[in-house]
């Protein structure tokens, strides 16, 4: 891969060093740098990594009045004998690309975005500790910079890619409920699409159902309300009967990286997997017969993370979270690929 030139000015005062990774929140930490590229006449410029500051912004800008904000969500990781490597950067490209084409946003070429994050986390590497369940999350993201009151497509954006520890976003199993009245996305929509405007229009009714002691809401389809689509921060997977079943990716559901990892490592397992409709009335059924269900979300920053509870139509039902669930092993499996205690097959581990 050709490589980009990349101009580095280097954080002479590490704040790595104070950062207790005993007690910490995610995402309120940054590490000491950032890469940042601009979009103007046509081309990305001044690509460059810079010691982590504050943006200047125009009041005028575009992104603040239009919804014009795309981002990626991944991971770096320390394997058990010391190598650093990023999971699955091509996956994560691709999505990211498909998400600025749907917000008429520049694209990001694969050898600027390769490089950048390679050059980053090179720098950052020292944030991941070898004896800790701690990696390095990574965001890139891009913005419309324009400054310019109207609707319309901006000529200008900020391309950045910054970097925070990270431990489990999930510590234990959650709680969650089915939502019939409020809708994520509509298939033509964006729910496929890592945009702000998907995760600000979801806050309010999953900041209801939190209130009333739940953890996330799993939305169903915007046309009938009876078909499970995805969480909040996560995709859904169900095993019923030794299948692990999970929505089939549509305009209203993101294709998941974690998701795309856990149904390839349950297909090398030799397991049946099916990719489709799944409503909440054959979980009730399920559960009302007294089979095993287990449900879980996975994500890039929640993995896998099972539910203990899961309220359908007012009744609580309660999947097995036991210590042989089969969402334990297909965690295990992708934790080893990552760790590099056992043989990667399908190269995911880029190594920096």
């Amino acid at each position: 891969m050709e490589t980009m030139a990349i101009d580095i000015h280097k954080n002479d005062q590490s704040k790595q060093s104070a950062f207790n990774y005993d007690d910490f929140n995610f995402g309120t930490q940054p590490t000491d740098h950032l890469f940042l590229s601009e979009y103007d006449h046509g081309n990305w410029r001044s690509h460059r990594i810079v010691p982590t500051q504050h943006f200047s912004l125009s009041p005028f800008a575009l992104c603040l009045h239009y919804g014009q904000t795309v981002f990626e969500g991944m991971k770096a990781f320390r394997q058990d004998n010391g190598q650093v490597h990023i999971f699955r950067p091509e996956k994560h490209h691709q999505r990211f690309n498909r998400s600025l084409e749907r917000m008429c946003m520049p694209p990001i070429e694969k050898e600027l975005f390769i490089n950048a994050l390679e050059e980053l986390v090179r720098l950052e590497q020292h944030w991941i500790p070898q004896d800790k369940e701690v990696s390095l999350y990574i965001r890139p993201f891009v913005f419309a910079t324009e400054p310019r009151l109207g609707v319309k497509v901006a000529d200008n954006y900020t391309f950045c890619i910054t970097c925070t520890p990270m431990g489990l976003y999930y510590p234990k199993p959650v709680k969650v409920k089915v939502e019939t009245e409020y809708v994520r996305a509509a298939e033509g929509g964006v729910g496929y699409v890592k945009c702000g405007g998907n995760y600000g229009a979801a806050f309010y009714p999953t900041q209801q159902a939190k209130e009333k002691g739940f953890d996330q809401i799993i939305w169903t389809d915007a046309k009938t309300h009876q078909f499970l689509e995805e969480a909040g921060t996560m995709n859904m997977m169900v095993m019923l009967k030794d299948t692990l079943i999970t929505p089939r990716l549509s305009t209203s559901i993101l294709d998941g990286v974690t998701r795309n990892s856990i149904i390839q490592i349950a297909r090398d397992k030799g397991m049946k997997v099916e990719e489709r409709a799944i409503s909440y009335q054959e979980l009730e059924d399920a559960f009302n017969a007294g089979n095993r269900v287990e449900l879980f979300g996975v994500g890039t920053a929640a993995v896998i993370s099972p539910v203990y509870s899961i309220q359908i139509q007012d009744k609580d039902y309660s999947p097995y979270i036991g210590d042989d669930a089969m969402m334990f092993q297909l965690k295990t499996a992708l934790e080893n690929i990552r760790k590099g205690r056992t043989k990667d097959t399908h190269s995911w581990n880029h190594f920096i």
